[in-house]
């Protein structure tokens, strides 16, 4: 059943019918519901209400999927051929080299994957549903279409529903279309081309009911419902391959083709002089241990899982160790608005009045904060302020903290009102004391307003007062006066005007208005929508994030471009750009989702412009990344809803919000930010810049070890000389002594200066032209040395084969070992640098003596290698040859040559 296809079930469109019409089509009686024969026919017709879940990655997959490298397979490549050759020892050592990195990479990926998990247990839903004129409750799952679902404050909808009543009916549907404030809802039919986040008389799948009840027919489930069409986006669209693994693969195919040009050769001119056969396969095998660099997906892997470490210990999980260093080639940012550049959560900045416009001071309590046009005003000394205090206090049912230590309790925007007031010195409790609530009216959303009946403690003749609050339109409809500082006044048709075009500012400006008023009554009974005295306008906003512009400056200044994506509405998503300095004007270009089309050839254009996309459905998200990607830009997306999901898993990496982020974008992103914190971002793009630049210097430190082993042993080979290094020596340098200096190049802090430097070129590789001329003469001067103190040995010194060779394999050794210190910066100093001041190269270097001291003279060691002890004339050679390429690498340095 869960696999079957699902059919449609309402073939219309449900929002823009009279619910009785829909109520047909589905054939449901409303008061009775469906039957228990029609509701398995139309299980086996329609499917469970379910998603399909995305397949869950074994430890077996994670573990089979680290050999997924060129770079791998080429080192099984050079296994084979020394197992072929009988050349066991080289064989295992080689074998035992691609397991280590296997579970190294393992094991920090099955700890990040199984983190995920742990994040998206959710438990499992249920609906109160009418059958055969009974309530039941059921699983999710057994909704089908047709089914009566009754909704209340609380309630997680299960499926998407044309609803039949509702009571002051609310529902938050951010975590679906981007929208931060509660949708209230109507039953009424609307125009077919309303948007989703407009169609008030529909509920869906995912979102949350935050105030009221009321009843509506299932009209979708499954991977029907909007929800459903989201998740269908995110399988289809394809997960992009990062960066890091794009060029590691590069390089990997590089050296595949060098090792076997090389080696065919050498066979070849090995052949033609008429060297031996066994002395062309044992060079052949030498070399093809030489070629490859052993220790490049080790040092890789935990360069990356040390990068993904520190960025866990920043709170952001990192599902796969490539795409910690994605962020580093990040060029633009695409950024949800909601709970990403903002709190996600209503505040009260702005009271219009006939006075001017009064800004609400921060959390602080502190009454002297609240300004009048920037100057500073008490509101007990200006009526209209007191008394839109007192309204946006007592005209609420809802609660900021009905237990010490408890959250608010109620309508968002309720609790914003009642948070203004509180921080401008009035509160719910003290004046219910004064004026005890007689009734409440509650909100309508067909009058648009709701009203409390207070009675007056503080007039000894009594009486009642009314506190009213609603749509601007409607309070302003039915206000027969205005107030100022100090008295009313009659409310002429100018004045009326005048307010029109302010609220229509606010509305422009970002803001969510709420008029204010208030009257006298005689007997608590009196109709309050009429004859009132009209105070002013509150502005209420989902304001940014503190961090959040700092965090906008470090990006920007580091050359990535930073735009806002978003499903509210453009008049909120600019007033939030202008917040946090994302935009430099309000005149920036803002497109809208309306605007697009799936045919539209400028969205090329329009990406590489604008500042912030608003009203953008989850298919335009998706086609903006693609576009952009085809344009050559490496995309980082970020967002907490659904309808962010797609984008996320398109990107090439997707940035989901741990907090407030939906299961859908958590499953569908490559990082989680465990605190919400867009700053996060800014550290991880650091990071990922420090995490490449580390994985360059120990590529270019191992390439150039390697390329010198190469060297050595194809200028030896064409000679009438012995092979100054055996391939288990190599094999024992690559292995070991090459590994943890380069492991301390991977694992340094790096440089905070990668801030201050724009992105690097998407197609640039890890290793660039003056990389590789780098490596070329860094290995000259390390081959040379060799093969001189080599050639001095034999003929000079006259030591024999076996002191001569352990010379040859010395002087490599402590030429690579020094030869760390030519990877530091170009414009650093020679002393003090990123190279000497990381301890985990003093630390490498020592251990690396040790070890090859014990390649010389412990007795196992040194007869497996063919090593012996050296005399006080072997050390001398072998030290003042291997020190040549260190000095003339510096020299190099000074001249300004020598990028890493």
């Amino acid at each position: 059943m869960e696999d079957q296809t699902q059919q449609e079930a309402y073939r219309g469109k449900p929002w823009t019918e009279p619910y009785q019409e829909v109520l047909q089509e589905l054939e449901v009686d409303p008061e009775t519901g469906l039957t228990d024969a029609e509701i398995e026919q139309r299980l086996q017709m329609y499917g469970p209400n379910k998603l399909r879940e995305a397949e869950r990655r074994s430890a077996l997959v994670i573990f089979f999927e680290q050999f997924q490298n060129i770079i791998v397979l080429l080192l099984g490549s050079a296994t084979v051929i020394s197992f072929l050759f009988g050349e066991t020892v080289e064989g295992l050592a080689i074998l035992a080299v691609i397991l280590i990195n296997a579970l190294l990479g393992f094991f920090t990926e099955l700890r990040a994957v199984r983190s995920m998990e742990a994040l998206r247990e959710l438990g499992k839903m249920h609906s109160r549903v009418l059958r055969e004129g009974g309530m039941v409750t059921l699983p999710a799952d057994r909704i089908v279409p047709g089914d009566i679902l009754t909704v209340e404050s609380g309630d997680v909808i299960t499926a998407d529903a044309r609803l039949l009543e509702a009571s002051r009916l609310q529902v938050d549907e951010s975590a679906l279309t981007g929208e931060s404030v509660p949708v209230g809802k109507t039953t009424g039919p609307i125009e077919e081309g309303t948007p989703l986040a407009e169609r008030v008389n529909m509920v869906y799948k995912g979102t949350a009911v935050t105030r009221g009840s009321g009843r509506a027919v299932v009209t979708s489930t499954g991977m029907e419902t909007e929800l459903g069409e989201i998740s269908s986006l995110v399988e289809e669209a394809e997960e992009e391959r990062t960066p890091l693994e794009k060029r590691l693969d590069e390089l990997g195919g590089r050296l595949v083709w060098i090792t076997l040009g090389i080696a065919a050769l050498l066979v070849l001119v090995g052949i033609l002089v008429g060297r031996d056969l066994f002395l062309i396969l044992e060079t052949s095998i030498a070399l093809a241990v030489a070629a490859v660099p052993e220790g490049l997906p080790i040092v890789a892997t935990i360069a990356l899982a040390s990068g993904m470490r520190r960025m866990a210990d920043r709170n952001a999980l990192v599902r796969q160790l490539s795409a910690v260093e994605t962020l580093g080639s990040t060029t633009v940012i695409l950024t949800d608005k909601t709970g990403t550049l903002t709190e996600n959560e209503m505040t009260w900045q702005q009271l219009a009045t006939r006075s001017g416009d009064v800004r609400l001071p921060g959390p602080s309590t502190d009454r002297d904060k609240l300004t009048l046009d920037s100057d500073p005003v008490q509101p007990d000394d200006h009526l209209a302020l007191k008394l839109a205090f007192r309204v946006s206090a007592l005209c609420s049912n809802a609660e900021l903290h009905p237990e010490e230590d408890s959250e608010a309790v109620g309508d968002p925007l309720e609790i914003a009102l009642l948070e203004g007031a509180h921080r401008a010195g009035y509160r719910r409790k003290e004046l219910l004391q004064t004026y005890p609530e007689e009734r409440e009216i509650a909100f309508d959303p067909e009058v648009k307003m709701m009203a409390t009946i207070h009675r007056r403690e503080d007039d000894p003749e009594g009486g009642f007062w009314a506190a009213v609050k609603g749509a601007p339109e409607e309070i302003l409809r039915i206000s027969s006066r205005g107030i100022g500082r100090e008295s009313r006044h009659t409310l002429e048709e100018d004045d009326r005007r005048r307010w029109r075009e302010r609220i229509q500012r606010m509305a422009a400006e970002g803001f969510r208005v709420i008029a204010l008023g208030e009257r006298e009554l005689e007997s608590p009974d009196e109709d309050p929508y009429q004859d009132l005295t009209f105070l002013g306008v509150a502005g209420l906003i989902d304001p940014a994030r503190e961090d959040v512009q700092g965090a906008i400056d470090r990006c920007q200044g580091a050359g990535v471009e930073v735009v806002m994506v978003t499903g509210d509405k453009a008049e909120t998503a600019r007033t939030i750009a202008s917040q946090v300095e994302m935009v430099p004007d309000e005149q920036s270009k803002v497109v809208r989702g309306q605007d697009l089309t799936e045919e539209d050839r400028n969205l090329e254009t329009e990406a590489e412009q604008a500042d912030i996309f608003a009203r953008v459905n989850p298919g335009q998200k998706l086609n903006l990344v693609s576009t952009l990607q085809e344009s050559g830009q490496v995309v980082a997306m970020t967002g907490d809803g659904v309808n962010d999901a797609p984008a996320l898993k398109k990107a090439d990496i997707g940035i989901a919000m741990g907090r407030r982020g939906t299961q859908v974008a958590q499953q569908a992103a490559d990082m989680v930010l465990k605190d919400d914190s867009f700053a996060t971002i800014a550290v991880a793009i650091e990071q990922g810049r420090n995490i490449f630049n580390n994985i360059r210097k120990f590529a270019i430190y191992l390439l150039s070890c390697n390329a010198s082993e190469i060297l050595v042993v194809s200028l030896a080979s064409l000679t009438s000389l012995p092979l100054p290094i055996r391939p288990l020596q190599i094999l024992y340098l690559n292995l070991v002594t090459d590994v943890f200096p380069a492991l301390a190049l991977g694992v340094g802090e790096g440089s905070e200066q990668v801030m201050h430097h724009p992105p690097r070129d998407p197609d640039e590789s890890v290793l660039t032209r003056d990389h590789w001329l780098g490596i070329s003469a860094y290995s000259t001067l390390i081959g040379i040395s060799v093969l001189g103190s080599f050639i001095l040995a034999l003929r000079r010194f006259e030591m024999d084969n076996l002191h001569a060779v352990t010379v040859g394999f010395l002087t490599l050794a402590f030429a690579q070992l020094w030869h760390v210190f030519n990877m530091r910066s170009l414009g650093t100093g020679l002393i003090r640098n990123e190279i000497t001041t990381n301890p985990y190269v003093w630390g490498a270097l020592g251990l690396c003596i040790g070890l090859l001291l014990a390649a010389v003279h412990l007795p196992f060691l040194s007869e497996l290698l063919g090593t012996t002890p050296l005399s006080p004339t072997g050390w001398g050679l072998t030290l003042s040859f291997s020190l040549l390429p260190l000095m003339l690498g510096q020299l190099l340095k000074a001249l300004g040559w020598g990028r890493t």
